[in-house]
């Protein structure tokens, strides 16, 4: 998983990037982005950056994992 930071939003995304460059040309407003990260890794960053984040970092890690999508903006920032 990785986390990839915009200029608008903070994604979550499971696709299997090879490397930063992919994502860049995913993502037309990227700014940067940090993994492959295990689900643990992702929820463990975000509690610490984003400690008020609502629903959970963990629930939101699990929600894109059980879902079919394969990213999703995170919620509850506080920005």
């Amino acid at each position: 998983m990785h986390i990839v930071i915009t200029e608008k939003e903070v994604v979550l995304t499971k696709q299997d990037y090879q490397s930063f460059r992919e994502i860049q040309n995913d993502f037309f407003d990227y700014v940067t982005s940090l993994g492959p990260w295990s689900s643990e890794e992702i929820v463990d960053y975000l509690e610490i950056e984003y400690p008020n984040i609502t629903p959970s970092a963990k629930e939101q890690v699990d929600a894109l994992i059980k879902s079919g999508h394969f990213e999703v903006a995170l919620k509850g920032l506080g920005e």
